[in-house]
């Protein structure tokens, strides 16, 4: 098999190359990645890699990225520079594929399949397959094809130049250093390698770390009317040790069917102390706005002003804008919540804001 493109990408071994053979260019993530990927695969493993622009030989590879004008699947051609080329991942995303895309979109499931040792059929595989694609590969397809991540007219903050796409280019020669074809393959192994290493880490945190928390938040939300201490319409989720929730809060409210009287407002857990919290859902997962921030009479107050205030033994703060309180134990952070769902929102009842 050879891997045929016009970028030079990672290698155990260089097919001879024409006499004809352009300057290599230099690396780009979405090459780099995409040739990392295959690579995971038993039947592309020990595969010779071939960079070249000259058709003839681009016609003589087993599978082809990023070069040759041509994206034919059956054919395993996945070039995206020709005209007319729109793929996309699929219906529900806008962004253009890149050559990384182009691998995860086609083999993506068989690279999660060897790399976890699942079934391709298994219900993980499909839900990381997903995941990585949105948390990792499409902000590649984006950068590669020049997609702007917001509207032209907002104005950045501030400059960000440590995504992976330009940790990539700053592996490219300077301009006035002096390189050879053998020279730039060296810097491509070293770009695939950084890729494929910095995104197959973050499958194994999805797989390892992600997924559980996930299931963490799916058991609480099932669960959550039939909470001892909860709330019988259940807006207050409990969990029996810290996990990381908001983002699966939010997905798993997607695909459950939850009344929007029925979801959660407030979350109880243990801190790192042994102390319990509780926190208000946020209106989005990158919100800093709840969707009901506890009482504004407790926020900013703490220790026994604030039990004696609310009535409720063993708190120990409430956050001056309400997102986040403590008490000592469970069952004060349950009453807490509780206490809050019960206290009127002043905009609710007709108060002018402005």
């Amino acid at each position: 098999m050879s891997a045929i493109q016009h970028q030079p990408p990672a290698i155990d071994q260089l097919d001879q190359v024409p006499s004809k053979k352009l300057k290599s260019d230099p690396p780009q993530a979405d090459e780099a990645l995409a040739v990392n990927l295959l690579r995971k695969l038993p039947s592309f493993k020990n595969a010779t890699l071939t960079r070249t622009r000259d058709p003839a030989v681009i016609n003589t590879g087993s599978i082809v990225v990023d070069v040759g004008a041509e994206y034919d699947p059956e054919r395993q051609r996945f070039d995206h520079h020709q005209r007319g080329f729109e793929e996309t991942f699929d219906s529900e995303h806008k962004t253009k594929l890149s050559s990384a895309g182009l691998v995860w979109k086609h083999f993506g499931k068989a690279i999660l399949s060897a790399h976890l040792n699942l079934a391709e059929t298994d219900p993980v595989v499909d839900l990381l397959y997903i995941k990585l694609y949105d948390d990792f590969v499409e902000a590649i397809d984006g950068i590669d094809n020049g997609i702007p991540q917001f509207p032209a007219s907002t104005k950045p903050a501030y400059k960000s130049r440590t995504d992976l796409s330009a940790r990539v280019g700053y592996l490219n020669p300077s301009w006035n250093e002096k390189w050879d074809d053998q020279d730039m393959m060296k810097r491509f192994e070293q770009a695939s390698l950084m890729a494929g290493t910095e995104f197959f880490n973050r499958v194994d945190y999805t797989y390892n770390s992600w997924l559980p928390a996930r299931q963490i938040v799916l058991d609480a939300l099932n669960v959550r009317k039939q909470a001892e201490g909860g709330d019988a319409q259940g807006r207050i989720l409990v969990f029996e040790g810290f996990a990381s929730w908001k983002d699966h809060l939010f997905t798993l409210e997607k695909t459950i069917p939850i009344p929007e009287e029925e979801k959660p407002i407030y979350v109880v857990y243990p801190d790192e102390s042994g102390k319990w919290r509780v926190q208000a859902v946020p209106e989005s997962p990158e919100s800093f706005v709840s969707r009901k921030a506890l009482p504004e009479k407790w926020r900013g107050i703490r220790d026994d002003q604030l039990s004696e205030l609310s009535g409720i033994e063993g708190c120990i703060f409430v956050h001056q804008s309400g997102f986040i309180g403590g008490n000592q134990t469970k069952q004060g952070a349950l009453r807490m919540a509780r206490e809050a769902l019960q206290e009127a929102d002043p905009i609710s009842v007709g108060a002018t804001v402005t």
